[in-house]
C-alpha cells in the first residue's frame, strides 16, 4: 500500500513546533528573570520525503519500516554562544526526562568528535502528541551546539550533498583544519566569557529600562491629569541620544514616581 507521506509527516510536524515553542520558552524564562540563557537560538525541521527514502534506502531499511527506525525524522537544533552552556542545556533537558519528554539515548560528539571533525550533542527524545484523537510517541533528534559548530556543521553538509556524499580528499583535509579552527574560537570565546555575560547583560538591562521608559511615558499619556506630555518625550529622546544609563535610570525613576502620586 502506498504510504500517505503527507499524513504520515504531519504528527512529527506537530511535534517540531510544539518543541520548538518550549525551548523558546525555556529562553524567555531565563530573560523575564533577568539571566542570561544558555539558549542562544532554537529551529526544527522534519526530513523530506526524498531524504528519508534516501536514509532508509543507504541503511537497507524497508520503507515501511523507516518511521518506526529511523530517529533523527523530526529535528530540533539548539544553538548555544558558549561550550559551557551546552552543558547547561543538556541538564535543562535531563530534568524533563519523564515529564514532558522521555531520553532514549544520548550521543557526545563534542567529547568524541566524528573523523570529519563534526562536533555536537545529540539526545534522542520520544515525545508524545495526540494526532486526530490518536496517542503517539514520536522520536525526535535534539542537536545543541554553539554557534561555531553550527556554522562548520551547515557548510559541510552542503558540501556532502554537493558531492553526492563523495566529498573529494582535499576538501574533507580543509574541513577539518576549519573544524579545529572553530573549536578554536570556541575555546578562545570562553575564556573571555565573564567579560562577554557583563557586556550582555548590560546590553540586556539597558533595553528592559527603554521597555519600562516607553511604557510609562505611554501611561502618562493616557492620563488627563498630567499637563506637557510631550516634554517627557522630548526628554527621553534626548537622553537616549546621550546614551547615559544612569541618567535614563533616573529619569524613569521620577515618571514612576510622578505615575504614583497620579494614581493616588
Amino acid at each position: 500500500m502506498l504510504l500517505d507521506w503527507k499524513q504520515a509527516l504531519l504528527p512529527y510536524e506537530q511535534a517540531v513546533d510544539e518543541l520548538v515553542i518550549k525551548f523558546k520558552g525555556i529562553k524567555r524564562e531565563y530573560y523575564t528573570a533577568n539571566m542570561i540563557s544558555p539558549i542562544e537560538d532554537v529551529t526544527g525541521r522534519v526530513k523530506t520525503v526524498a531524504s528519508i527514502i534516501e536514509k532508509a534506502n543507504r541503511r537497507n531499511i524497508p520503507l515501511d519500516k523507516a518511521l518506526d527506525v529511523l530517529e533523527d525524522i523530526a529535528g530540533i537544533r539548539i544553538i548555544c554562544r558558549f561550550v559551557d552552556d551546552i552543558q547547561e542545556v543538556i541538564e535543562l533537558i535531563r530534568k524533563r526526562d519523564g515529564k514532558d519528554m522521555e531520553i532514549l539515548e544520548e550521543e557526545d560528539y563534542i567529547t568524541n568528535t566524528k573523523t570529519s571533525g563534526y562536533r555536537s550533542y545529540h539526545i534522542t527524545i520520544s515525545y508524545p502528541m495526540f494526532v486526530q484523537g490518536e496517542y503517539k510517541k514520536i522520536k525526535c533528534e535534539l542537536q545543541i551546539r554553539t554557534l561555531a559548530m553550527n556554522f562548520w556543521a551547515t557548510i559541510e553538509h552542503s558540501l556532502r550533498y554537493k558531492f553526492d556524499r563523495n566529498v573529494p580528499s582535499e576538501i574533507k583535509n580543509r574541513l577539518k583544519v576549519c573544524a579545529e579552527a572553530a573549536y578554536k574560537l570556541d575555546e578562545e570565546m570562553d575564556k573571555i566569557k565573564d567579560e562577554l555575560m557583563e557586556s550582555q547583560q548590560f546590553m540586556e538591562s539597558r533595553e528592559q529600562l527603554i521597555n519600562k521608559i516607553i511604557h510609562n511615558i505611554h501611561e502618562l499619556y493616557n492620563s488627563p491629569n498630567v499637563k506637557n506630555k510631550n516634554e517627557y518625550n522630548y526628554q527621553f529622546i534626548n537622553l537616549y541620544q546621550e546614551g547615559n544609563i544612569d541618567k535614563l535610570r533616573e529619569f524613569n525613576a521620577e515618571l514612576e514616581t510622578l505615575l504614583k502620586d497620579i494614581g493616588e
